[in-house]
């Protein structure tokens, strides 16, 4: 039984048509997949900063509560032995 030559000549075009779309698609994936990993990147080193400022401004404010009531001890004890010689 003969084929029709418009059948043919339709799955010859739709395989070739498939055929020379497959390095575009691979590509565009490649690429997207990679675009997708920078900026999760991106987004986790910007966490990452945030979270070390924070950190970095509550060691500041332990450091300088720490200078502050060793002042305020030291004030204390001096005033205290002023008092008492008196």
């Amino acid at each position: 039984m003969p084929v029709n030559e418009q059948v043919t000549d339709s799955v010859t075009q739709v395989n070739t048509k498939v055929v020379g779309e497959t390095p575009a698609m691979a590509m565009g994936n490649l690429l997207m997949s990679t675009s997708q990993a920078l900026a999760n990147a991106a987004h986790n080193a910007t966490i990452s900063q945030q979270q070390a400022n924070v950190t970095w401004q509550a060691a500041t404010v332990q450091g300088i509560n720490s200078l502050m009531s060793t002042g305020s001890a030291v004030v204390g004890r001096s005033a205290e032995e002023i008092l008492e010689k008196s």
